[in-house]
C-alpha cells in the first residue's frame, strides 16, 4: 500500500476568500485552483502547492490553528520574510532543526505557517 498526501486544509471564517486570495496566491504565489462545482457553494478556495494543494475552507465557527500548521519548502527564504515584512506579517523564529533554516509566520486568519530552507 502507498500513502502521499494530496492536500492540507486550513480553516477560515466567512467571506474569507478574497482575503486568502491576497495572501496565499499574491504574497505567497500560489496558483489558485478551480473548485469542483459540487463544492463552490460551501466558499473557500484551493491552492496548488508544488506537487499538493492548500484548501482554504470554511468554518462558521472558526478558530485559528496555532500550534497544527502546514510547514512550506521554499527555496529563498530570506526573500520570503522580508515580502511578508513588508507586507506586514509578523515572523517568528523558532527552535533549529538539523538541515534547515527555518521560521513561522501567521496567515491572515491567524493560522500558524511555518517555512523552511535546506542547507547547502
Amino acid at each position: 500500500m502507498q500513502i502521499a498526501l494530496h492536500h492540507v486544509q486550513l480553516a477560515a471564517p466567512p467571506e474569507c476568500e478574497e482575503v486568502a486570495r491576497s495572501f496565499y496566491g499574491g504574497l505567497l504565489g500560489l496558483e489558485e485552483l478551480p473548485k469542483p462545482e459540487g463544492l463552490r457553494g460551501r466558499g473557500g478556495v484551493w491552492f496548488r502547492c508544488g506537487a499538493h494543494e492548500i484548501h482554504i475552507g470554511v468554518e462558521q465557527d472558526f478558530r485559528p490553528a496555532r500550534k497544527a500548521h502546514p510547514a512550506f519548502l521554499v527555496d529563498d527564504l530570506d526573500g520570503l520574510r522580508e515580502r511578508l515584512e513588508r507586507s506586514g506579517v509578523s515572523v517568528r523564529e523558532d527552535v533549529p532543526l538539523p538541515g534547515y533554516r527555518r521560521f513561522h509566520a501567521s496567515d491572515p486568519f491567524g493560522n500558524r505557517l511555518e517555512f523552511l530552507q535546506a542547507l547547502g
